[in-house]
């Protein structure tokens, strides 16, 4: 006797999936990208399924061959990408070629995408916003490239010459705080502090100053909480050009201080402190362009948790 099976019937209704689906229409977005489907249709599979595997590997913190075992034998994710119980899986290639495709501009387009759409369902508002930066660590071998620059006649391995023993050559070494050193990049976010998702993410070197940074992260109106990092002068020139008003934690050191003030501030920030810790704080990739992309796949995916969590609308109905 043949069994045939329905997958419609086998996924849960209260599966995490299916409340994605429900929120987000990922057919829609990828029929804005029209002109990439006789690139992507040759492989056998529709530019929706690329973006959809693209979801499923950062949502489930997955390699490219980790996908590919996952796709072919979990009912769920092919319930998701709309492949059936008896159509071959992607292979690993499938994921590479889809990312190189879309690339970094379009990747970012989808996270923005969600995003307005959001704001225009009044989900998303400008009015406080939560700024911060964290640490992405290369996967670099820095003994190795030391005793390498050291051999070639170098005093030491620094950021004014690392590039020419680093295999990315767009990562540098950062420090937060007196104690906290590493090698990598550094991503820069702005939080929605009504809906708690993020506005603007940025991937930087990992020596450039969370200051520096905020000029890619900043909003155009509001109020921004940010921690001491940003009270100081060249953050403050950003936000008064931005139209911003600052909530930027004072320096003991400061006579602006007021320590009433930055407690309260503190305490509306804590909720929103745990953002980076949902994403990965190693590198996926290598460069700067490359390191945006992973970004932008992690914001998306943190976007569509969040919609989930406060029972947000379809975000496309009727669009």
């Amino acid at each position: 006797m043949i069994y045939q099976y329905d997958l419609e019937n086998i996924i849960s209704k209260e599966h995490y999936l299916r409340k994605v689906q429900a929120v987000v229409d990922f057919g829609k977005i990828s029929r804005k990208y029209i002109e990439l489907k006789t690139i992507v249709g040759r492989q056998g599979y529709g530019l929706e399924v690329g973006i959809k595997c693209l979801f499923l590997q950062f949502s489930y913190n997955l390699s490219d061959r980790g996908l590919e075992e996952r796709l072919r034998y979990d009912m769920a994710f092919r319930w998701f990408c709309g492949i059936s119980l008896d159509a071959q899986t992607p292979d690993h290639t499938f994921f590479a070629r889809i990312r190189k495709t879309l690339g970094t501009k379009r990747i970012g387009q989808v996270f923005k995408n969600i995003l307005q759409k959001s704001e225009e369902k009044r989900i998303v508002s400008n009015v406080f916003t939560f700024v911060d930066a964290s640490a992405i660590k290369s996967k670099e071998a820095t003994w190795d490239q030391r005793d390498k620059a050291v051999h070639e006649g170098e005093e030491k391995l620094n950021n004014s010459n690392v590039s020419k023993y680093s295999a990315d050559k767009d990562a540098r070494f950062g420090c937060k705080g007196k104690n906290k050193f590493w090698y990598g990049h550094k991503r820069h976010a702005s939080v929605d502090m009504k809906s708690g998702m993020i506005k603007k993410i940025a991937v930087t070197p990992a020596n450039v100053t969370d200051q520096e940074g905020l000029k890619h992260v900043c909003p155009k109106e509001g109020m921004v909480f940010a921690d001491k990092s940003y009270c100081v002068k060249k953050a403050q020139k950003t936000l008064k050009a931005n139209g911003c008003h600052s909530g930027a934690i004072v320096k003991n050191n400061m006579k602006a201080k007021n320590k009433d003030k930055d407690r309260w501030i503190s305490k509306v920030r804590a909720p929103f402190e745990g953002t980076f810790s949902k994403m990965d704080r190693r590198a996926r990739y290598r460069g700067i362009a490359k390191m945006q992309m992973q970004a932008f796949l992690e914001a998306i995916v943190f976007n569509v948790k969040r919609l989930i969590a406060i029972n947000a609308p379809p975000l496309f109905a009727g669009a």
